[in-house]
């Protein structure tokens, strides 16, 4: 077995499972989660009607490399959404179709990493785990960079030394972050730019919950946009990570993809050959679908502003709570030990919620996820008011 696999902690949920365990929350209440990122609005129509009419591409193997279809259609809308309408994206090198952004992060580091000179892999603390996973078993080692709300809950690169900065091989970034829903600015993102420019590393920017924000004049900043404005249309050693499961309201169709630098875009997609991932060809033309359709997307951002509205209008009273950038997450201070407040929360008001603690790790002494809490706000906006509704009543009743 390969030794770094003990290196792997159990996932959040596995530990939120143990947490509750041997609870028995009121029966009266129906139970509502709000712990799990996994969207419950309805799939688009036009995703499962593409999907069905295509059920005949089963008798053929798919490629690695994706139809030329898709590759343009994913080329077209990065063109559109972060480079100003240009054709700058060339789908032949610098595109290649995933079966959602959870297995590329990971594969992505296996085939980035040399573990022969004791890397570094730098990620944002809290964090989505597959990149600290994704690390130990590239034979590499974690760094993380703490996001607290005296940084905005955004990485401080200005507190990285020179030597480990020159040990790291690899950057993921997430923007719109997971759990905080904070947004890097332009200048952050050029920052780590001239950063990777002067060590040369390789900067993994997940940018998944990219079209979930609530100012339709200000969609959050993309690397590749971070690029163009530096006048870099190679993207050299900058790759992105989009998925159309929070875009689109379709994790069961496992579809993403990653975009890029297009010497690293090749040699990933020559690891991949061997990885054995290609994406079923009914589901390459559901994802057609997916990026050539804007209307579904708007709506979805639609409900998504409505639900943070009328929530955090209930739980301001009781919680410091605020609409965040982006994203569908409200990173809440708790003012007591997030596992009591998500393990009380539970028993007394039957509604789930995640420790922030099980989303971070320890660094310099600290956890910077300790007395906060992740909530998700993917249901509808009726059971998001119902919950609301009991954490506000959960809050007073802690204070009484």
């Amino acid at each position: 077995m390969n030794p770094d696999i003990h290196k792997l902690q159990s996932y959040p949920f596995e530990k939120l499972a143990k947490l509750k365990s041997g609870i028995t929350p009121p029966a009266e209440k129906k139970h509502i989660s709000l712990s799990i990122g996994e969207p419950k609005h309805a799939t688009p129509q036009v995703i499962i009607d593409a999907l069905f009419s295509h059920m005949n591409g089963l008798s053929t193997y798919p490629s690695t490399k994706g139809i030329a279809e898709l590759r343009n259609a994913i080329a077209d809308w990065i063109n559109k959404r972060f480079c100003k309408g240009r054709a700058i994206v060339d789908p032949e090198s610098q595109v290649l179709p995933v079966n959602g952004t959870r297995e590329a992060l990971f594969a992505f580091a296996q085939s980035v990493i040399d573990a022969k000179h004791d890397a570094l892999v730098m990620m944002p603390n809290p964090f989505y785990q597959i990149y600290e996973g994704a690390a130990y078993l590239a034979g590499a080692t974690p760094y993380f960079m703490d996001c607290t709300a005296e940084n905005g809950y955004l990485p401080d690169f200005d507190s990285i030394t020179a030597a480990d900065w020159q040990r790291c091989q690899l950057v993921y970034i997430c923007s719109p972050g997971n759990p905080s829903g904070a947004v890097m600015s332009m200048q952050q993102m050029q920052q780590l730019i001239e950063l990777s420019d002067q060590y040369d590393f390789v900067i993994a920017s997940d940018e998944c919950y990219s079209e979930i924000y609530f100012n339709d004049d200000q969609p959050p900043v993309g690397l590749i946009e971070a690029c163009l404005a530096s006048g870099r249309d190679d993207f050299k050693n900058c790759v992105i990570f989009h998925s159309l499961s929070k875009r689109s309201n379709a994790p069961g169709l496992r579809s993403g993809f990653v975009a890029g630098d297009a010497d690293i875009i090749q040699q990933f997609f020559q690891y991949r050959t061997y990885h054995g991932c290609a994406m079923p060809v009914q589901h390459q033309h559901a994802s057609i679908a997916a990026w050539n359709d804007e209307t579904h997307v708007q709506e979805n951002r639609r409900l998504y502003q409505k639900k943070f509205a009328q929530v955090t209008e209930v739980l301001a009273p009781v919680l410091p709570v605020k609409t965040p950038d982006a994203a569908f997450y409200l990173w809440i201070e708790t003012g007591l030990s997030d596992e009591d407040f998500a393990q009380r929360l539970f028993a007394e008001q039957n509604v789930t919620v995640l420790p922030g603690s099980y989303l971070s790790r320890e660094h310099k002494g600290f956890n910077p996820g300790h007395n906060h809490v992740r909530i998700a706000l993917v249901a509808d906006v009726e059971e998001c008011l119902e919950a609301a509704q009991r954490i506000a009543t959960f809050c007073r009743n802690l204070s009484a």
